[in-house]
């Protein structure tokens, strides 16, 4: 069992703490605020034993095996090295960061402190993810040709962090993160990378779409934005037909769809896990030496390549190669 704590109060951690409820493996052990009062009125909401008046005050508990980064996006790496560096493993809420270098220093720490650092991207550790990416290896549509992927929401609330860019806020960070992940999943890493924005008031990218070139003339296309109406969907296009997938960021019960000719062919049956479960129980097999993080340094490296590239290429309007 590994004693988990929450770094931050944020609206994420209810995901999380959903996903360790029902784990053998872990348990989350309480939750660290600037502010001792809120952290701990949300540890007694919430069923929680310790609450900490500082991020400092956390990462000091010997009892803390592991610490979830949930603050918003530029103090990802800062904290996690922190956390790291009193002995912790992390757990980090995505992006890890839009700069490869970055994440480069985050992953040093965690080799010098013999910890384990892990971005959360849950969705990949779906069983349904890994059977779309099955099905795609083994060519059941053929030779992949296309990667299509969505993802966006009204964000309506102008105070929120999202907006800021001195926090690492933007939709390509929040929501198009999760479309360049699934799709370097299904394609592999792209050569190059082409990108358009639309800015909000206060700098940040409130509407994102790109075009990524991968190996073998493999294209791929995400649209991501806070001023559109709620959709998602991953789709891995191929010479003799495509898997859909609807919902495949957001949700526990996951849908797959083999079609061909624009018909539907073969619904496979839907897969139900919740995601963070499966997220908390692969970081603590690994931190126990029993399997192998799903998400890596290279991972994460390659992402923040990809993401930096991208808001390269939409700021100069010119293509660039990651």
């Amino acid at each position: 069992m590994i004693n988990f704590a929450l770094l931050s109060t944020a609206a994420i951690n209810e995901a999380l703490l959903g996903g360790a409820r029902d784990s053998e493996l872990v348990k989350i052990l309480g939750v660290g605020s600037r502010d001792r009062a809120r952290a701990q009125a949300y540890a007694r909401e919430r069923g929680l034993e310790r609450a900490y008046g500082s991020y400092d005050e956390l990462l000091a508990d010997p009892d803390v095996d592991a610490v979830y980064v949930a603050l918003p996006n530029a103090l990802h790496v800062e904290w996690a090295i922190r956390a790291l560096e009193a002995g912790k493993h992390v757990l980090s809420e995505k992006p890890l960061s839009r700069d490869p270098a970055e994440v480069e220093r985050a992953f040093d720490a965690a080799e010098r402190t013999r910890r384990l650092l892990m971005e959360g991207f849950m969705y990949r550790h779906h069983p349904q993810t890994k059977k779309l990416k099955q099905l795609v290896d083994q060519g059941a549509i053929g030779e992949l040709r296309l990667v299509r992927a969505q993802f966006s929401f009204t964000l309506d609330r102008p105070n929120d962090v999202r907006w800021d860019p001195q926090l690492g806020g933007g939709a390509l960070l929040d929501l198009g993160c999760y479309c360049v992940s699934g799709s370097r999943l299904l394609a592999g890493e792209p050569e190059v990378v082409h990108a358009e924005q639309t800015l909000s008031a206060s700098g940040v990218d409130v509407r994102f779409a790109a075009t990524l070139r991968f190996p073998g003339d493999v294209l791929g296309h995400f649209d991501c934005a806070f001023d559109l109406p709620f959709r998602t969907e991953l789709e891995a296009v191929g010479s003799d037909g495509s898997l859909f997938m609807p919902q495949p960021f957001v949700a526990d019960d996951v849908e797959l769809e083999l079609r061909r000719a624009g018909q539907v062919v073969e619904r496979m049956p839907t897969v139900s896990a919740n995601r963070y479960r499966c997220e908390l129980e692969n970081f603590a097999r690994a931190v126990a030496g029993e399997e192998e993080p799903l998400l890596d340094r290279r991972e994460s490296v390659a992402q923040a390549r990809v993401l930096e590239a991208l808001l390269r290429a939409a700021g100069s309007g010119e293509p660039v190669r990651p």
